[in-house]
């Protein structure tokens, strides 16, 4: 490798969500001089989100890529520099740590973020994908307050869909929760408070098979898996639970993960296994998943690698 192709700076963020942001704005004004490489999806999973309105500060709400734009802004104003490109191979076996930029340019950093978030995972439909923005959405604690008063649909048989679809039960007329065995993978007591709930019904044996609507959802067309029958129900809004997928494969080798790919990181900071390698947002975060805590563990790491730095003089 040419040695025009290695660059060496203090504090590498990798990922550009609002913990990439946030660590971003705090380690420029820190003095750190970081670089931030957006990834394949700059601004995150909220550029695929419309309305965000549980987001301190806006008070009218905003849409998902204005507010990433926003958050861009404000990390460039504060000197963070901004860049285009994905994080494809990392080294963090010695100092400093080695970050490979689409295969080509190589990075040294003294302190990396990583901020990569997690994919949510989808059931692969062509009408999911066309519908998404528009009814269909993998967050229901972020878009149910959209439909209340309506009908909606739920996809998933684990806690986080009993979670979502009790909350959706708060909001909307009636929760129509679709389980395509013939159980749930909930724990008990979830599935109780599931079962207990008047307004959540729950379809065992069944999957989608098609979302119903032009420009928005108006219905949903099921499968019962043992008998083949279909049928169609009438909703406004279709949720995807079964599930989000960390950003994380590439730091396999390094750092410790728990068994689904979310990093570790040592309680009540943003630190890993791996000295002067931090974590903040949804790749390290499974329970919460939200913008405004994503953003607060940015700032979290950008404390942490703004005190490793000055520790090791660096």
């Amino acid at each position: 490798m040419a040695d025009e192709n290695i660059e060496r700076i203090h504090c590498l963020i990798i990922g550009s969500g609002p913990a990439g942001y946030t660590a971003a704005i705090y380690a420029a004004r820190a003095n750190l001089k970081p670089v931030l490489y957006q990834g394949i999806q700059p601004g995150g999973q909220l550029t695929i989100t419309t309305e965000v309105e549980n987001y301190p500060g806006y008070a009218d709400g905003i849409q998902g890529p204005e507010m990433m734009i926003d958050f861009e802004k404000q990390a460039k104003r504060m000197g963070a520099d901004i860049r285009f490109g994905t994080a494809t191979k990392v080294d963090f076996s010695g100092h400093p740590h080695k970050v490979w930029i689409d295969d080509e340019k190589m990075i040294e950093a003294d302190a990396v973020i990583i901020s990569t978030g997690a994919s949510a995972k989808w059931l692969g439909l062509p009408s999911e994908e066309k519908l998404n923005g528009f009814g269909v959405s993998a967050c229901a604690v972020c878009d149910g307050f959209f439909f209340k008063g309506k009908e909606a649909a739920i996809v998933g048989a684990g806690d986080t869909a009993a979670e979502e679809a009790l909350y959706l039960s708060k909001i909307v007329t009636n929760v129509h929760m679709l389980v395509r065995k013939d159980e749930m993978r909930a724990s008990k007591v979830m599935q109780d408070r599931v079962f207990n709930t008047p307004n959540i019904k729950v379809y065992f044996n069944t999957e989608a098979e098609e979302i119903l609507g032009d420009n928005k959802v108006t219905g949903v067309r099921i499968k019962n898996n043992q008998t083949q029958e279909l049928s169609e129900i009438p909703i406004s809004a279709f949720f995807v639970a079964i599930g989000h997928q960390p950003n994380s494969q590439i730091f396999k080798d390094f750092l410790e993960m728990d068994e689904t790919g979310y990093i570790k990181t040592i309680p009540g900071t943003s630190k890993t296994n791996i000295e002067g390698v931090f974590a903040a947002g949804d790749v390290q975060d499974k329970i919460y998943r939200q913008a405004v805590t994503a953003a607060g563990s940015g700032c979290m790491a950008a404390l942490d690698a703004e005190r490793y730095l000055g520790e090791k003089g660096l």
